[in-house]
């Protein structure tokens, strides 16, 4: 929220007194995912967009807009090869290594998988002796689309920003 000073063209960012920015898995998918990959801008910036590999996760609280002890970021999902669909999750520091498998997010209703999240930890070093931290990271990402689909709203799954929202 932004306010304007008497007297001045100043306007100064303000906090909201009270506000807590804890959203549900199935809010980050359908409502702030599935509006950023459709370009639809929100008047409050929420999650900023930060390519969080360029950075250490120690690095990322001072890109966030809210939170104190979990921050949101969307971006951009890196590849390690070019013709792969594999991620590259390595920082300067080290990497965000996968636990486990992808997790489904169901709609309020329970019937429709709206969006997947999975569960990454930070590791320092290199992929072989890297040395496990208390650092964690879930991405949030909307599901595949069928290859025989062919959906109204494709151009706009085709943006540079893929369907990833990082929470830390």
């Amino acid at each position: 929220m932004e306010e304007k000073c008497e007297g001045d063209n100043k306007v100064d960012d303000v906090m909201l007194p009270g506000f807590r920015f804890h959203p549900t898995d199935e809010e980050l998918v359908a409502f702030y995912l599935r509006r950023k990959i459709q370009g639809r801008a929100l008047p409050i910036e929420l999650i900023k967009q930060v390519d969080i590999y360029k950075y250490d996760p120690w690095d990322l609280p001072k890109f966030a807009t809210t939170g104190e002890k979990e921050w949101y970021f969307y971006c951009p999902r890196d590849r390690k090869y070019r013709n792969s669909a594999r991620p590259n999750r390595v920082t300067g520091a080290g990497f965000w290594k996968a636990t486990g498998t992808d997790r489904p997010i169901y709609s309020s209703e329970g019937t429709k998988c709206i969006g997947l999240k999975k569960s990454l930890v930070f590791y320092r070093g290199r992929a072989a002796k890297g040395i496990k931290t208390d650092w964690m990271m879930h991405e949030f990402r909307l599901p595949s689309i069928p290859a025989d689909s062919n959906p109204p709203n494709k151009k706009f799954l085709d943006r540079t920003i893929p369907p990833n929202v990082l929470l830390l």
